[in-house]
């Protein structure tokens, strides 16, 4: 688990194609892997990946393909800059919200401005995430934690003020940047036990034939 209080900046250091999936390193740059070790996670822009190799200057990781389906990861390239943070210990201050490093999906820049002394986002989320984003709720964004200030349908705005903006790889947003999407844990455990009983149910699936068509009224 995390808090989404980034700890450091990053850089994608190399990536390997390890026999269908990649093997990521990641140069850690100010972050102390002192206490780090084989197997522990650590939050690389809202990933949460598994530390496999200590480098020396850094720590690798494989990266599954479901992995690189869901994510930006399979943007990335060598000296992207990648926000880090370390897994959440249990005396550690809760600074941000319970963030579990597993991404919902992708969300796209779609506008950014200076709002006085911080810079103000206009963020896409797809249409599946939306119900689970609130005005003043929390939502991951590359891995920060941040507060939605306003949302109209699927878009949601963010203030960035500049400490963030400086500890973090935000100043690199663009418009049509694709950016790392988790939403509050809350709201998704909220939605499945809502459901009751039907949550155990198969998802049901669409068997649409041109028998099906016929029997209902929509061929001649």
């Amino acid at each position: 688990m995390f808090t989404g209080i980034i700890e450091a900046v990053g850089r994608v250091q190399q990536i390997t194609p390890r026999s269908g999936d990649v093997r990521l390193t990641i140069a850690t740059g100010k972050l102390s892997l002192a206490d780090v070790k084989l197997g522990d996670s650590i939050a690389t822009n809202g990933i949460c990946l598994t530390v496999v190799e200590l480098t020396g200057q850094g720590f690798a990781a494989d990266v599954s393909n479901e992995t690189l389906r869901r994510t930006c990861l399979k943007t990335w390239q060598v000296g992207t800059r990648v926000n880090l943070e370390k897994a959440l210990m249990p005396t550690s201050r809760l600074g941000g919200h319970i963030v579990s490093g597993h991404v919902d999906g992708l969300g796209e820049i779609i506008s950014f401005k200076p709002d006085a002394r911080s810079l103000q986002y206009q963020v896409r989320a797809p249409d599946s995430l939306a119900k689970y984003i609130s005005e003043k709720g929390s939502i991951t964004v590359d891995g920060i934690s941040l507060t939605v200030n306003a949302i109209d349908g699927a878009t949601f705005s963010l203030n960035i003020v500049p400490h963030t903006v400086q500890e973090t790889n935000v100043g690199e947003w663009q418009t049509g940047s694709v950016v790392n999407l988790e939403v509050d844990l809350l709201a998704r455990y909220l939605e499945r036990l809502i459901m009751g009983d039907k949550a155990a149910q198969p998802t049901a699936k669409a068997d649409i034939s041109l028998e099906f068509l016929a029997q209902h009224g929509f061929m001649r």
